[in-house]
Formats: C-alpha cells, sequence, structure tokens
C-alpha cells in the first residue's frame, strides 16, 4: 500500500513518458502558455522591486529579482520560439521534464525572495501585504499556466503553499493567518481542480486518438472495399470498372498533357470448351496462366484488366498507341499461339482482339471500349483467332446486321418467310425419293435476301432457334401426305446449343403427326468437334425417336472415321467443293469413291449434293453414291411447284446410265 502510494507520488510529480499522443498534447498546449506564466512572473517581480527598492538592500531588494526577471524573459522567448516550430516527440519530453525540475527551483527561489523581503517591510503594512498579494497571485497564476503539465503545477502548489501558510500563519501577530489559511484552502482546491482537469484532458486526448483508429480503420476499410470493388480476384489484376476509370482520366485530359489512346479488346477462343471439358478448377488456372503470359507482353504504361470471364482488354497511352497496340496484339497471339501446359494437359485456345485508336478528345471512354468491341465481335464472327483495327465501316455492318435482326424478328410475327424444297434423287432408281427444306425469304419489303445473308446474323443473335423449328414444323406440315418422299431439314450448330432443341423437334413430330422414320436431321461437323458430348447426346435422342441423322458437308473439313463410327450416322453428304471436282481432278476422284466405300462398309447411306452435270451425276453413281442432289435435277421449289412436277418430267439420262 505505501509502494502504491508512493509510486503514485511519484508518477504525479513527473513528466510522463508512455502516452506518445497525451505528451503532444499536453505539449502543443504547454508552449502556448508558459510565455505568459514567464511575462506574469516578471511583472509580479518587477512590481514588487520597485515597491521595496526604496528601503535600500540592493543584494535582495534588487540584484535577486533582476536575475529573476532576466530568467523569466530568456524562458519566456525560448518558448516562444519553440512554441512556433515542429518539435519531434523525445524533445518535447525534454523540454518538459527541464521545464518540471525549473518549475521547482523557481518557485522556491520566489518564495524565498518573497518570505526574506517581508521582513523589511516593517512599518510599512502597504509593503507587507504586497508581498502577501505577490506570492499569491504568483502561485495562483502559475498554477493556472501550468494546468497542461500537472507535475509542474503540483510542484509549484506544494512549494509555494506549504512555506507561505505556515509563514504567514504566524507572521506579524497573525494579522496575515486569514489569508494564509484562504491560500490554503485555495491550493486545495487549485489541486482538485488540477487532478479532476488533467483527467479530463487526458481522456480527451485518448478520446481524439481512437476517434483517430476508428476514422483510420473506417478509410482502411473503405480503401480495401475500393480496392476490392477494382480488382479481380482470380487474377489480381484491374477490373472492368477500374479500367473504365482510368479509361475516363486517359481520355478527360486536357490537350497539354493528352497522348493518343488505343483500346485492345481479347476474347479467347476456345476456352469455354476448355471449361466445359476438364472444369472451372482448370479455367480459373488457364485464366491466371494467360493473364500472366499477357502481362509479360504489356508495353511499360499500360494497363491490363479482366473485364469478363474470358476476357481481357488493355489500355495504351502513347504518342505511338496504335503502333504499340499492333506489337502487344502480336504478342499476345504469339505468346497463345503454343499449347498451354496445366498439369499433365495441354489445352489449345486463341483470341480474337478488336484494336481502337484515337486521338486526344477524339471521344469518350465508353465509346473507345464500344468501338474495340466491335472490331473484336469483327474478328469473332469471321474466323477467330486474329486482330480487327476498328473502322467507321465495321459500325456501319453492325448496324446492317442489327437491322436484319430487327426484320427477322418482324418477319417471323409477319409471315414473310417461305420454305421451299430441292429434291433427292435415287442414283438407281432415278426417281425422287427426298426433298430437302430450304428457308428463303421472299416478301421481305426490304428487298430479298440470300439464306448465307441472313442464316449468320440469326445464329449469332439466337433467332436460329425460332427459324430452325419453324422451317421443320412448315416441312412436316407441307409433307405429311406426300407420304413416298422423305425429308431432310438442315439443322444449324447453334440449335445444338439450345438445351430444349431435342425436345422442340420431338414436340413438332407429335403436334403435326409426321412419321419419324421419314425424317433426316442434317448436322455439320463444327459442332461435333468442339462439343463431342453434348452433339453425342443429342444424336443419341434424336435416334431414340427414330429421325436419321445425317453428317453434311463431309469432306469440307477434318471429320475422322472416329467420329462417324462415334455418333453412328445414318449418312453422309458429300460437299459440293468434292463433288465439283469429282471429273476433273484424279486425286478427287480417288478420295470421293474410297469415301462413299468407307460409308458403305458402315452401313451409312452417301448422299452428293451441288451435282451440276451429268458426267458428275455418271461418275457418283458408278462409285456407289445412293442419292444424288443439285442444280442438274431441280432448283428448290415451293411445295405447289415439286406437287405439280413430281410425276411429270423424266429423271436426265445421265442417272439412268448410274
Amino acid at each position: 500500500m505505501k509502494k502504491n502510494l508512493i509510486r503514485r507520488l511519484h508518477s504525479s510529480l513527473s513528466v510522463p513518458t508512455d502516452d506518445v499522443e497525451l505528451i503532444r498534447a499536453q505539449f502543443r498546449a504547454f508552449a502556448r502558455q508558459i510565455p505568459l506564466l514567464y511575462f506574469i512572473l516578471a511583472t509580479n517581480a518587477l512590481a514588487v522591486m520597485f515597491t521595496f527598492v526604496k528601503f535600500g538592500h540592493p543584494w535582495l531588494s534588487l540584484y535577486p529579482p533582476s536575475a529573476l526577471c532576466l530568467l523569466c524573459l530568456v524562458r519566456g522567448f525560448s518558448w516562444w520560439r519553440i512554441g512556433r516550430t515542429q518539435v519531434p516527440d523525445d524533445i518535447a519530453i525534454r523540454h518538459m521534464q527541464r521545464t518540471n525540475r525549473l518549475a521547482f527551483f523557481i518557485a522556491v527561489a520566489f518564495t524565498a525572495w518573497g518570505l526574506a523581503l517581508f521582513a523589511y517591510g516593517d512599518g510599512d503594512a502597504y509593503a507587507k501585504a504586497q508581498i502577501v498579494f505577490f506570492l499569491a497571485l504568483t502561485m495562483i497564476s502559475c498554477n493556472f499556466c501550468l494546468m497542461h503539465l500537472r507535475s509542474a503545477a503540483l510542484n509549484v502548489t506544494l512549494v509555494g503553499v506549504a512555506p507561505f501558510s505556515l509563514f504567514f500563519f504566524f507572521a506579524d501577530d497573525g494579522h496575515f493567518r486569514a489569508a494564509a489559511v484562504n491560500l490554503a484552502l485555495a491550493a486545495i482546491g487549485m489541486i482538485a481542480i488540477l487532478m479532476i482537469y488533467y483527467r479530463d484532458f487526458a481522456h480527451l486526448v485518448a478520446s481524439r486518438r481512437s476517434l483517430r483508429e476508428k476514422q483510420a480503420e473506417t478509410q482502411r476499410l473503405s480503401d480495401e472495399n475500393s480496392r476490392l470493388a477494382n480488382i479481380d480476384s482470380l487474377t489480381g489484376l484491374p477490373n472492368r470498372r477500374a479500367l473504365m476509370t482510368h479509361l475516363d482520366e486517359r481520355s478527360g485530359r486536357q490537350a497539354a498533357d493528352a497522348l493518343p489512346t488505343a483500346v485492345v479488346y481479347i476474347d479467347l477462343d476456345g476456352f469455354k470448351d476448355v471449361n466445359d471439358a476438364y472444369g472451372h478448377a482448370t479455367g480459373d488456372r488457364l485464366i491466371d496462366i494467360v493473364a500472366a503470359q499477357l502481362v509479360h507482353v504489356l508495353p511499360r504504361g499500360a494497363m491490363l484488366a479482366r473485364v469478363g470471364g474470358d476476357e481481357f482488354a488493355a489500355v495504351i497511352s502513347t504518342p505511338d498507341a496504335e503502333h504499340a497496340a499492333r506489337a502487344f496484339v502480336s504478342g499476345v497471339l504469339a505468346s497463345l499461339a503454343p499449347p498451354i501446359r496445366i498439369g499433365d494437359r495441354a489445352v489449345q485456345i486463341g483470341a480474337s482482339v478488336g484494336v481502337c485508336c484515337a486521338e486526344p478528345d477524339g471521344c469518350d471512354a465508353q465509346e473507345l471500349f464500344r468501338r474495340a468491341d466491335v472490331a473484336m465481335d469483327h474478328v469473332k464472327a469471321n474466323g477467330k483467332s486474329g486482330m480487327r483495327v476498328y473502322s467507321p465501316d465495321l459500325d456501319l455492318e453492325r448496324q446492317r446486321q442489327q437491322d436484319i435482326e430487327d426484320q427477322l424478328r418482324r418477319a417471323l410475327r409477319a409471315d414473310e418467310l417461305e420454305v421451299v424444297y430441292q429434291p433427292i434423287v435415287d442414283a438407281f432408281e432415278n426417281r425422287v425419293v427426298a426433298v430437302e427444306a430450304l428457308l428463303r425469304w421472299p416478301r421481305r419489303p426490304e428487298g430479298e435476301l440470300s439464306p448465307d445473308q441472313f442464316i449468320p446474323i440469326a445464329e449469332r443473335s439466337g433467332l436460329i432457334n425460332q427459324l430452325g423449328l419453324f422451317v421443320l414444323r412448315r416441312a412436316c406440315e407441307d409433307f405429311l401426305r406426300v407420304e413416298a418422299i422423305k425429308l431432310a431439314v438442315n439443322v444449324s450448330p447453334a440449335q445444338f446449343r439450345d438445351p430444349d432443341f431435342e425436345q422442340g423437334v420431338m414436340r413438332i413430330l407429335m403436334q403435326t403427326g409426321f412419321p419419324a422414320m421419314r425424317l433426316e436431321l442434317e448436322v455439320t461437323e463444327g459442332y461435333l468437334i468442339d462439343h463431342p458430348q453434348r452433339a453425342a447426346g443429342v444424336i443419341s435422342f434424336l435416334k431414340t425417336l427414330g429421325v436419321a441423322v445425317a453428317l453434311d458437308d463431309f469432306g469440307a473439313g477434318y471429320t475422322s472415321i472416329a467420329y462417324l463410327l462415334k455418333y453412328g450416322f445414318d449418312r453422309i453428304k458429300l460437299d459440293k467443293s468434292l463433288v465439283d471436282r469429282v471429273t476433273t481432278d484424279k486425286a478427287t476422284g480417288v478420295l470421293v469413291a474410297g469415301a462413299i466405300h468407307m460409308a458403305n462398309a458402315l452401313d451409312m447411306a452417301v448422299t452428293a449434293e451441288g451435282v451440276e452435270s451429268e458426267e458428275q451425276a455418271y461418275v457418283l453413281g458408278l462409285a456407289g453414291c445412293q442419292r444424288l442432289q443439285g442444280f442438274l435435277f431441280s432448283r428448290p421449289m415451293s411445295l405447289g411447284a415439286f406437287l405439280a412436277s413430281a410425276a411429270a418430267e423424266p429423271v436426265p439420262a445421265a442417272v439412268s446410265a448410274a
């Protein structure tokens, strides 16, 4: 208990050093008030000195107060200068500790000097009263000026009040006893006020520190949220929001510091297949690897961001922005050319890249980004894996495609579409055995468009699903009662991607009553290569319905025997590119003959499309091709025209010869 009391007393009479924030606050307040303290001391001492100098004794009435006043003026000026500068914490502590020590000795010196002068005021009540007033006023002033440095205030109060009270309680026959008691009581009150004030001051400093810490934590969380809101969590690259903010800043620069800016939009080709085949973990790892490769070839000062699942974009601002963008794209395509190894797998992807370059103040950020996207879409729609720099004609083409898309939607509602049929001839029995249903758009108010102009647009927009089912339904309704003729309908690869496709086919067959055994759906090999599992499932379902499935455009791509075996096609259709050369190129003739024999051996029938000459028909029939289709026999015609000519004209002699 005694030790704790001593420790607390020592702490109260010492300058605290454990709370740097409190020390700084004390020092700032203290440095502003200490010059005033020294001014009060010097003024009071001079007033007493002028009163007592008339009594003589210069060694007591003149020299000591002059020295004390000089000390006060020097210390006051020194603190005035200190208060106008930034002082390190350790220096501030040393200043306060020095002042704490000086407060004790100055209090002793002024008290001893005042009490010593009191005896020389005999016979002059005014002089004695001035000494009492001087000491009391000095101690009270010092106490309030030193309130921010508790230890110094306590030192002055205790050192000054105790001797003053004891001395004047008994001095001069008790004439100043009331003043002594009054000052003692005032000192006790001042000490209480001092302790409360110091406690509140320390609490205020702690509260401000806590508030700043909370504000700092709030700011840190805000900064972290802002960082997370602008960073792609998978790759650590900036995200779309950060890229657009950066692009806004670049495009909004004043002419003095603005630079040409290029936006490079990168869409990975084949990523979805990797993701579907090997899972999202492999897909995420692939994105991470690609991001690192893109960063490696990124020009200095450029910004790369991940703006979508498999999409990246870069902003390049340099005096030669277009050249730098082209060099960057070359690096991107070169880095993605070799297979990328992920664990024990090697995956192959590519990139479709659009570039848009603009001079300062050329267009805003959104427009720059849109144009790069338009250029990338053009690459995507024209074979993928390449680069295209934006030009205004791309927007014109895009607008044209958008207009056609809107017109197609109208056409489905307004009955502007028509299904025509091209006969397919049996090469041995010299008769029409089937027709292929083909879509036409004859009643388009803006003028008729050929299928090769609007079908790709329908595929990209998703309208191909409605168009394909429209053709299937119309053909089934048209040929329901033409029992001798089988029906072939093309299926777009985009239709296979529709999860409701096979259900749609089944629904049409049930609603129209068309026999599934008379229906043959033709699919191109591209979708089989890109989506083998989905294609296998759809083909298997269709075959369970009784629908035949033919591989269209055989010979135009890379179909292997493995694909023929895997999917179990009922028929292959030789592409027109082979048929055109079957009579003029010996190698092609051998290839076609081999393909026909191979298909027959696998129990697959063969149809040759694009037959335009009797010689082609003869050679194909001789090679074992079962069916022939082409302009030699008939152009596509309406249902009425087909029915009218079905039994009219004999087939060409070349077919009979076959």
